[in-house]
């Protein structure tokens, strides 16, 4: 089955050797997205609810190129460095989904790229 690379300026280039999204039939895999911020690529400033939402921005500027979605998401990853935060996630994504929610998995992990606090990346699914 064909592929194809999604890619927006609306959201942070690849920072490595990594495609935004890619998009397979009807599902797009989009990569991990921490807080940085496009036009800069530097870390949004301010608290983690900051990060939280940045990150959630940067994914619906993917889902979007890709002709899509948030709410096309059917699963998330949601990496913190201290899962204390993990409630904080709960409250913003709760302004950026509406349910049904996609499946999820939050991880805690020792440390993300550019020392940032979160990182999500998604599985979405379009209809045909």
């Amino acid at each position: 089955m064909p592929k194809s690379i999604i890619k927006t300026d609306q959201a942070p280039k690849a920072i490595g050797t990594y495609s935004q999204a890619v998009r397979v039939g009807n599902t797009v895999y989009l990569s991990g997205q921490i807080p940085l911020v496009p036009e800069t690529m530097e870390l949004v400033s301010g608290d983690i609810e900051a990060e939280i939402r940045r990150v959630f921005d940067n994914l619906r500027a993917v889902a979007h190129a890709a002709n899509g979605s948030l709410a096309d998401v059917v699963k998330l990853n949601v990496f913190l460095t201290d899962l204390a935060h993990f409630p904080s996630v709960n409250q913003v994504m709760a302004d950026y989904f509406e349910e049904p929610y996609p499946a999820r998995a939050a991880i805690g992990v020792a440390a993300l790229p550019k020392g940032a606090r979160v990182e999500m990346d998604a599985i979405m699914v379009l209809a045909d």
